[in-house]
């Protein structure tokens, strides 16, 4: 059970905003009899997941009567907008629950990864203007991106830039023409870790 304050403090909001929440019905809570308001795990899952939020894994497993849906988020980056929409309708169709954002170049993406914070990163080196592999380094070099799971995806052929991007620390490398079915078991083999 979480205070109003908790609740602030886990969606990353002042105290005032939490209150606000359960004042005007949008988030479950009850009242103490000392008139403080108090709210289930439960009820604070549904709410965040309702508006899209990042629910901390400590949130989910305080949860009693949720059932608790896949959690990943991913982020889905190639310059090919057909093939990354592809690539997101698949992974979307075959693991419910999962949380996909695109970015189809560099700058969304940097933007994505400090604002969404995702699980999981699949990355294509290929894009315009950007060195995927310093992407990658930057990356995996920064606490400010959360450490994602990167898994790169390229039309690239040569054995130096896998040979780079695992020395780098990338999960997986995948080469074009991708297997659809093979991916999205990657992926949910990371919500299982």
């Amino acid at each position: 059970m979480y205070s109003a304050l908790e609740v602030a403090n886990i969606c990353g909001v002042v105290n005032q905003t939490a209150i606000n929440w359960i004042r005007n019905d949008y988030l479950k809570a009850f009242k103490t009899p000392g008139g403080q308001y108090r709210i289930y795990p439960d009820d604070l899952v549904e709410f965040m997941r309702q508006r899209n939020m990042r629910i901390p894994t400590e949130v989910l497993a305080n949860c009693k009567n949720l059932e608790v849906e896949n959690d990943i988020s991913i982020l889905l980056v190639d310059d090919d907008e057909g093939f990354n929409n592809v690539m997101a309708h698949y992974i979307e169709k075959n693991i419910p629950g999962a949380k996909v954002s695109q970015a189809f170049n560099g700058f969304e993406a940097g933007e994505a990864m400090v604002v969404k914070r995702p699980k999981c990163l699949v990355l294509d080196l290929n894009l315009p203007g950007i060195d995927g592999i310093k992407l990658c380094r930057h990356i995996q070099g920064s606490d400010a991106f959360g450490k994602p799971v990167i898994i790169v995806v390229t039309a690239m052929q040569d054995e130096e830039t896998e040979r780079q991007c695992r020395e780098l620390g990338v999960n997986h490398y995948f080469r074009k023409p991708l297997s659809f079915p093979e991916l999205v078991s990657v992926i949910k083999s990371l919500d299982s870790n």
